[in-house]
């Protein structure tokens, strides 16, 4: 167990900054007050580093700044003893897909009007389709990311944290997810490919890994207690939420798993 006062770094992208999650602590970053990293750290009384980014690819976590902040990697220290990591997503435009798609299908509606031909154009300006090279490069990815942060720190516990599942068994078409029968499989086919990447690299690496992925299965979009958002034009500012991005009881959630998993 990581005695209290530890030094922690989290890295990740938004599923671990939680934007649109109250209170945002770091505007630029989408970075909550009460994503897993914080509520992971107030619960094992850590000293935490928290950052995570939205948006953020694992070359920002390397090697590469984001916007002015420096790459992610960086805030690892010798005395760190436990880092989290969550990315890989936008190395696939995972969510971003997702999200243009809802998009295109939402503008779509109206085109049908103009016939069906170009309804059907609009649709297909986006592919949800990846190979498997794109998998494997992710994978390498985070097996360097591990390998990295064990170089800066190599007392550090490290713990990859994949991604909440968006479409789920109780997901289906409908105005918060404006995706049709054909595209939700494919949506979920690349979710599955990101989660198999995470548990490549944890076997690689022997670093430990929290499956969020599995544990939200039942929690997707559409079902009693979703732990990710739908789809949505309105800004939070206006009512609206962050599309297709843990909520505050997704957080929690994956909080208690990884406190969980500290735990054994």
């Amino acid at each position: 167990m990581i005695a209290p006062g530890s030094r922690y770094v989290a890295l990740g992208s938004s599923f671990a900054a939680g934007p649109g999650i109250d209170p945002i602590v770091d505007r630029a970053a989408g970075r909550s007050g009460n994503n897993y990293p914080h509520l992971v750290a107030a619960e094992l009384g850590l000293d935490l580093t928290d950052v995570t980014y939205s948006g953020a690819t694992t070359a920002n976590l390397l090697d590469t700044p984001q916007d002015d902040a420096p790459p992610q990697l960086d805030a690892v220290a010798p005395d760190t003893v436990l880092v989290t990591i969550t990315a890989g997503g936008n190395d696939l435009e995972y969510v971003g897909t997702f999200v243009r798609g809802s998009l295109l299908n939402t503008l779509a509606k109206p085109a049908t009007l103009l016939g069906r031909r170009v309804a059907n154009r609009i649709r297909a300006r986006v592919s949800y389709l990846k190979d498997d090279a794109a998998y494997e490069a992710v994978t390498a990815s985070l097996v360097t990311v591990v390998e990295r942060v064990r170089e800066r720190a190599p007392e550090a516990r490290v713990v990859l944290v994949d991604y909440l599942t968006l479409v789920g068994p109780a997901t289906r078409p409908r105005l918060d997810v404006p995706l049709n029968e054909e595209q939700l499989p494919s949506v979920a086919m690349m979710a599955d490919g990101l989660a198999a990447a995470f548990a490549k690299a944890a076997a690689t690496t022997g670093a430990d890994l929290v499956t969020s992925s599995a544990a939200s299965r039942e929690h997707a979009i559409g079902s009693a207690e979703p732990w990710t958002t739908g789809f949505s034009l309105r800004p939070p500012v206006l009512g609206g939420v962050v599309p297709y991005h843990p909520t505050a009881a997704g957080m929690r959630a994956v909080a208690d798993l990884i406190v969980r998993t500290l735990k054994t």
